[in-house]
């Protein structure tokens, strides 16, 4: 029978947890406007290349520090490091989605009558209180990791679906590939040094700025 812990992760990476993760597409909108990704391919490389060079080296890295400072009780740690997290944000965007789900994520918990230790105004980014999650519930950091990057990924070929368009048996088959990459990723956050955790992908940055101001547009900026 499975843990608790793992039926936990299920919930807390579920699509109809109701944070609104759906209405973003971090750029993904923009890209397939301006003709970047127009194929299952060009979306699997979209997807797997931000879980290689981006998701790995600043999201999940941030995710361990906070995570085991919720551990420890280490609120000095958890507020530095959320605000590093929202800093790297590359455009308001980007850092929009972030607290906006953090702030969803977070009426959730208070919803499910879960008491969260820090009360003070702070602006939360979504890794923060998903982190807090994963220890309230005995979530195992690998687990909780794997999940994110699940989530993450299912939600850009869910966007992917809607605006490249794809059929949702071309979904499910990068969806298939992309989960390959998912431990390697988790593996690489773990050894990640203080001084290496960030990311540099302009294109993710420019299309998620220039969505902001895109003619039409399916999903939120």
């Amino acid at each position: 029978m499975l843990a608790e812990s793992q039926l936990r992760l299920m919930q807390l990476i579920s699509p109809t947890l109701p944070i609104g993760s759906f209405a973003y597409s971090q750029g993904l909108e923009y890209a397939v406007d301006a003709g970047w990704v127009n194929n299952e391919e060009q979306t699997r490389q979209w997807i797997r290349g931000q879980i290689k060079n981006t998701l790995s080296s600043l999201d999940l890295p941030v995710m361990q520090r906070i995570y085991h400072a919720w551990k420890t009780n280490d609120h000095e740690t958890i507020l530095y490091w959320n605000k590093w997290l929202l800093a790297a944000r590359e455009a308001k965007e980007l850092h929009d989605e972030d607290t906006q789900l953090g702030k969803a994520l977070l009426r959730l918990v208070k919803g499910l009558t879960i008491s969260f230790p820090i009360t003070d105004d702070v602006e939360w980014s979504y890794v923060a209180v998903f982190s807090y999650l994963a220890v309230e519930w005995d979530i195992p950091f690998v687990e909780a990791a794997n999940g994110f990057l699940w989530a993450w990924s299912e939600n850009q070929v869910a966007a992917a679906i809607k605006v490249v368009p794809l059929g949702q048996t071309a979904g499910q088959c990068i969806l298939s590939e992309v989960l390959k990459d998912i431990p390697g990723a988790v593996e690489q956050s773990l050894v990640c040094d203080d001084d290496d955790i960030g990311m540099l992908a302009p294109g993710v940055a420019i299309a998620s700025a220039l969505h902001e101001t895109q003619y039409s547009r399916l999903f939120r900026s």
